[in-house]
């Protein structure tokens, strides 16, 4: 559905976005994720035509975003990170709008505009004028834009900004019910809200891809070989067993309620050896468990340098049945 090849943006001396390379198939969820100045505003606004690239391509259901706008563009619908409202209309005035600038056909519009404000929740707000609406419902208005005409793809710049934390629990809803007719792309600076509705990250920093994977690949993949356990021993006896084990890099000893936590990293797997040197010792452990990195830690690691190759993950392939009204194919003369 989507295919970025070595796109490229070089403002100047700068170099905002390196030869970056992605697909996308129909019915995914993917997240954007990086830190201010990543370069994914940039990736978005190129993907959508609205800046053009130095150097490489974007195609959007086989057209060319360069090459033949028009017919990619019908493709998309986007919400860029400041919507494209009209303060002085009313929700459905300007809604109505949009259907003309993407000649969504009059006895097409109440069906389709009832659905999508039902969605995204300003079917009550319907009649109101935009520029009295909060930051939140403006933001909701914006999504609805993006969803007229039902285009195959949806291009989303933050699309959480402005809602409060349950707007933002049904914004997730929204975005997951989406996923199941549209491609969606969206961006973030929220890890959490990129891990509960994508189906995969992509990590973008200074201008390149430095992860493309689902948030259980980057976990897994992470190097983290960390591993918790509790014991009832004294600090000195398992610091002996520790200092004893093939492997262990590390080790960190905290004594909590008359119990000891301790954390061990080293190469590989090594949960059998911790455990047959603690048994040998005739010390029993309470608790053996992986010390997992949460996103943050796997982000802030990636961005800092630490992970050497970018993870690499190949799309799935999807296939869901529609859940929102259909729209005829338009077929060229």
């Amino acid at each position: 559905m989507i295919e970025v090849k070595d796109l490229t943006k070089i403002y100047g001396a700068h170099t905002a976005v390196d030869h970056i390379n992605f697909t996308v198939n129909d019915g995914e969820i993917v997240g954007f994720l990086g830190p201010n100045g990543a370069g994914k505003t940039t990736t978005m606004n190129m993907m959508t035509g609205f800046i053009s690239s130095t150097e490489g391509s974007v195609k959007i259901n086989g057209f060319d975003i360069l090459d033949e706008p028009e017919k990619a563009k019908k493709q998309l619908g986007y919400l860029p990170d400041v919507p494209p409202l009209y303060g002085d209309m009313r929700v459905t005035e300007y809604l109505n709008f949009v259907c003309d600038i993407k000649g969504v056909p009059a006895q097409k519009r109440p069906e389709m505009l009832k659905y999508i404000m039902d969605t995204v929740k300003i079917t009550d707000h319907a009649n109101r004028i935009v520029k009295n609406l909060s930051k939140g419902y403006r933001q909701r208005v914006g999504l609805a834009q993006a969803m007229v005409g039902f285009p195959k793809v949806l291009i989303l710049d933050e699309p959480t900004v402005g809602l409060d934390p349950g707007q933002v629990i049904e914004m997730r809803d929204v975005i997951r019910m989406l996923g199941k007719r549209h491609t969606v792309i969206l961006s973030s600076h929220i890890l959490g809200e990129v891990s509960a509705v994508c189906d995969r990250i992509i990590i973008i920093n200074k201008g390149r891809i430095v992860a493309d994977a689902s948030a259980a690949e980057l976990t897994e993949g992470s190097g983290n070989s960390a591993q918790i356990m509790r014991t009832a021993c004294t600090a000195e006896k398992a610091e002996s067993i520790i200092k004893g084990i093939n492997g262990v890099n590390e080790y960190n000893i905290a004594e909590e309620n008359g119990e000891l936590e301790i954390t061990v990293r080293g190469n590989g797997d090594i949960r059998a050896d911790v455990s047959a040197a603690f048994a040998d010792a005739g010390v029993p452990l309470l608790m053996l468990k992986p010390a997992t990195l949460t996103l943050e830690e796997i982000f802030l690691k990636i961005i800092s340098g630490d992970e050497p190759d970018a993870m690499q993950h190949k799309p799935p392939e999807k296939t869901a049945e529609n859940e929102i009204p259909a729209q005829e194919e338009e077929t060229e003369e």
